[in-house]
């Protein structure tokens, strides 16, 4: 083994730097979902494949989620297959073909969508997130492909769409129909966060609740809050009752940081438009992170004992919805993938990897609530959805070499 992993990481340290010109084709192919004013993954995703089968990467599955509301129709997930030695369990890397918008256009030095490379650094929206993992899976796979080496184990490369609004064409598509594409055996891992050492890996998420609240009052004059019913009032009272469920889940897990519960008020909607007017309606919402300990069923069982009181107390009506909720599983940290990749962290970057759970959601959450073991782990700037994005180019290299050394085990 140590003999094609020294002639694979010198490829790969010699290849680095091919990577930034895949950095620039995909940079340049804005892929935006609709819900954020684009037209999803499609043409991103065709320059792709253009780029791998050139480069001797053919085995390639197309596993496209139908979706009218893009141009193409599709939202695509991409699944290329480089065959090893057993297929007994195969390697996957999983990585996402869409970015997020730019946002404020002033804040960027150069154009978001136009690659610049300076100091060992390129920028550009998507270079970090996730294009930084995906050009580590490739230049991985390319490295046995341009050597002629086997893998000890097939690695499956997979490119999926819609990772940033909640992977209902991505991730979540395949697990409900082709759900047979994993196995239980299966490494799976997702470069798609970490920090700037590489020595985290996140093996547990918190559970994700995103309430909206509205409260219905009555409108009238601001002399006049006697003839109506503050919504506002009512919806302040409720905000500071939600943040105060942080004092009833209270319980630490030294995995996440932080590592208490965090119930935060938000998004807040325009009700009324002039200061004079008491507002019968309002709308805000609330972001929270729940330690894995506290099931939403409960955390929803203790949340409607305190809108009923804030009903009772101020004589509105509160409609509560959920923009999103999940639930994740962990990973044990003696699962194959989790200690297989602690193990070669140590070998190729020279230091001991540790555990953490993030509050944040990725794919992962849907992969192990099914019962596959996923870690999301890579070496980091963390510029992600930030203004002038970066992604270190060694990074990319030596994330290469980590997964083409598990592929070697």
């Amino acid at each position: 083994m140590k003999k094609d992993f020294d002639r694979i990481r010198n490829y790969i340290e010699t290849h680095t730097h091919d990577m930034v010109e895949l950095e620039k084709l995909l940079t340049g192919i804005p892929a935006l979902a609709p819900e954020n004013g684009g037209q999803g993954e499609a043409k991103k995703a065709d320059a792709l494949v253009d780029w791998l089968k050139k480069n001797g990467i053919t085995q390639i599955e197309n596993y496209d989620a139908e979706d009218s509301r893009v141009e193409s129709k599709r939202r695509p997930n991409i699944v290329a297959t480089i065959p090893g030695n057993s297929d007994e369990w195969r390697l996957w890397s999983c990585a996402h073909l869409d970015v997020v918008p730019v946002g404020e256009i002033s804040l960027w030095e150069n154009d978001p969508w136009t690659v610049v490379e300076k100091d060992g650094k390129i920028y550009g929206r998507g270079v970090e997130d996730n294009q930084q993992g995906l050009c580590s899976g490739v230049l991985a796979a390319l490295a046995f492909v341009k050597l002629g080496i086997k893998p000890a184990h097939t690695i499956k490369l997979l490119f999926m769409a819609d990772e940033e609004v909640g992977s209902k064409y991505g991730m979540n598509f395949l697990l409900e129909k082709h759900r047979d594409l994993f196995k239980k055996e299966d490494r799976i891992l997702i470069p798609d966060g970490g920090d700037p050492k590489g020595e985290t890996i996140e093996i547990a998420e918190k559970n994700i609740a995103w309430f909206r609240f509205h409260t219905i009052g009555k409108q009238s004059h601001g002399s006049r809050p006697d003839l109506g019913r503050n919504a506002k009032l009512a919806a302040a009272d409720l905000a500071l009752r939600v943040n105060d469920m942080e004092n009833f889940f209270n319980g630490r897990n030294e995995l996440f940081d932080p590592p208490t519960s965090t119930f935060q008020p938000t998004m807040q909607l325009q009700n009324v438009e002039g200061i004079n007017m008491i507002p019968g309606d309002d709308v805000f919402c609330a972001d929270c992170r729940i330690n894995p300990d506290y099931p939403l069923s409960v955390v929803r069982e203790e949340l409607s004992k305190r809108v009923r009181a804030v009903e009772e107390k101020y004589g509105v009506k509160i409609e509560v919805s959920e923009a999103q909720a999940e639930e994740s599983k962990a990973t044990p940290k003696d699962a194959p993938v989790a200690r297989e990749l602690a193990e070669a962290i140590k070998s190729v970057h020279g230091i001991e990897a540790k555990f953490v759970g993030i509050g944040g959601g990725t794919v992962a959450a849907g992969l192990r609530n099914l019962g596959f073991n996923a870690v999301v782990w890579s070496t980091l700037d963390e510029t992600c959805h930030q203004p002038n994005e970066h992604a270190t180019i060694k990074n990319i290299g030596s994330d290469a070499a980590t997964i083409a050394y598990m592929a070697l085990e």
